[in-house]
């Protein structure tokens, strides 16, 4: 399948920074900030030739962090004549390293490290009005995250800030636009980060904040005509907001030449099918064709109790019946899907890059290239929060719009255990309520994932005089930026008192609820 190049769709984007991944969990978080100062930010890997960022023409360039020591055999290195471009540099973490070792610096493993809130003093003639640190207090709180450090700045370096353990906590060249912060401005724990960032993008690079999503949707809408023409575009349909504001896009860039496909495998939420088909028919007014397909899937999970073993499975057969549905559809030509910017640079793989690692999710990616589709990534310039802001923009609603992830083998991973349907209708029931009575608590937009997990487990209960020996059920509620790390949402305990009694007395065959209080790392979001 031939993808859409990336980049693409950026060409409305004169104001664009580049972020240099040098594996940082935090690669994208960054980006993200970037763009909160309506400034279009990329991803790409780092070692990109510095002729290749002379084509691209940034504004400026962040330098992430990253897991190595700048001075370990093999540790990621940039290609040193990106400093000498003119192009303004911001070294971040193992970028401020790798920056003062490339100019003369040296980098030192620290007896002393650290992870965590530092208390941070700024030189205070590093504050004046036209500097990185316009407008911070000279006392404040910043986010650390490291054992190597700069232990000794060359001669063309000033140090701009300490710590009581890191002397040069942000450095910046005496006559190039470089600079470099061994914490973490774009973590929320750095309490003025965004204003750091911002003095970076205005002050140094000398953007003006010009870039806005709509203008990037309006350029994929005319990419989109222009490359289809006149033929028929395919796009799966999951009840996730990512393929919902595919699907919502496509249908805004070739209307009737559009159709959709929703395979029903029984593992959607409760009344999902049913939302999806109200939408992309009345609405939106599209083609949709509905796969009738739970006593298929049924069939392949029956005895299946190992959690990757039923996720090939589920994505295997996904497969079977979305070609299957998908060549009875005449003139199509085009293949849509979901991809976001996250799966275009997960793993470090960045666009730029020769190694160009997209994940496939089984709902659409996995399909064989044999079809003879052409691929195409409308989404692939975008992260999860900005997709939401696209889908209110095209009219989505609410409800599908702010719906929380749901994995792509869909219930099968959260009925741990054998997958049956009197199972399967036990969770779907328990994860309505749980949702709609965080949803009445005015809390659903505040957590980032909330549903129920059917456990392979069994108590003792006492229902009016008799006992019971039924299943088991945990909730889980995370609160989360990313989903790279997560923490468990402290919801108020007559809520929980409230989903626990009504799971208890409405769903048949459940007779204890238990709440999920583990954070990721080290537990994952989801069970299975």
């Amino acid at each position: 399948m031939d993808a859409i190049a990336p980049g693409a769709t950026n060409d409305i984007a004169a104001e664009r920074i580049l972020v240099l991944d040098f594996g940082s969990q935090y690669a994208q978080l960054i980006a993200r900030r970037v763009r909160e100062q309506h400034v279009f930010c990329e991803i790409v890997r780092h070692d990109i030739l510095a002729s290749r960022l002379r084509e691209l023409a940034p504004k400026g360039l962040i330098l992430s962090g990253g897991p190595a020591s700048v001075y370990a055999p093999g540790a990621p290195q940039c290609d040193p004549a990106l400093f000498d471009l003119g192009i303004p540099v911001l070294g971040i973490c193992y970028g401020m390293q790798l920056l003062s070792q490339a100019l003369g610096g040296r980098v030192q493993s620290n007896p002393v490290r650290e992870y965590g809130r530092a208390h941070c003093t700024i030189d205070e003639s590093s504050r004046d009005a036209a500097d990185l640190f316009a407008g911070v207090a000279q006392e404040t709180q910043v986010w650390m995250s490291h054992g190597d450090q700069v232990d000794a700045v060359a001669d063309q370096f000033l140090s701009l800030a300490a710590t009581d353990t890191c002397p040069h906590a942000a450095v910046k060249h005496r006559t190039r636009p470089l600079y470099g912060l061994q914490f973490h401005p774009e973590v929320t724990h750095t309490v003025e980060g965004k204003t750091i960032l911002a003095n970076f993008l205005t002050n140094i690079c000398g953007c003006t904040g010009t870039w806005r999503l709509g203008d990037l949707a309006e350029q994929v809408i005319r990419n989109v005509r222009k490359r289809v023409g006149g033929d028929r575009v395919i796009c799966g349909l999951s009840g996730g907001v990512d393929s919902s504001v595919v699907a919502a896009l496509l249908y805004r860039a070739i209307g009737s030449q559009l159709s959709c496909i929703l395979v029903d495998n029984g593992l959607l939420r409760k009344d999902e099918e049913r939302s999806v088909i109200e939408e992309f028919t009345k609405h939106f007014k599209t083609d949709l064709h509905v796969v009738k397909a739970e006593e298929m899937f049924l069939g392949e999970l029956a005895g299946i109790a190992e959690p990757q073993e039923k996720r090939r499975r589920i994505g295997h057969l996904f497969i079977e019946c979305f070609a299957a549905e998908a060549r009875k559809i005449q003139g199509a030509k085009y293949l849509a899907q979901g991809t976001l910017y996250p799966d275009v640079i997960e793993s470090g793989a960045a666009p730029d890059g020769p190694a160009d690692t997209i994940k496939l999710h089984h709902n659409v990616g996995g399909l064989p290239a044999e079809l003879g589709f052409e691929l195409i990534e409308p989404l692939r310039d975008l992260f999860k929060d900005e997709v939401r802001q696209l889908g209110m923009q095209l009219g989505l609603p609410e409800e599908i719009v702010w719906r929380h992830p749901f994995p792509g083998p869909g219930l099968a991973v959260r009925c741990l255990g054998e997958v049956t349907r009197e199972r399967l209708d036990t969770l779907r029931e328990a994860d309505s309520i749980v949702v709609n009575e965080i949803k009445a608590a005015g809390l659903y937009r505040g957590t980032s994932q909330a549903f129920a997990v059917l456990l392979p487990v069994r108590s003792v209960g006492v229902m009016g005089d008799s006992r019971t020996y039924e299943d088991a059920l945990a909730v889980r509620c995370v609160t989360t930026d990313d989903f790279m790390t997560a923490d468990w949402s402290h919801l108020p305990h007559d809520l929980l008192a409230r989903i626990s009694t009504r799971i208890i007395n409405e769903v048949k065959g459940v007779n204890r609820v238990v709440y999920d209080i583990s954070s990721k790392p080290p537990a994952t979001i989801e069970w299975e």
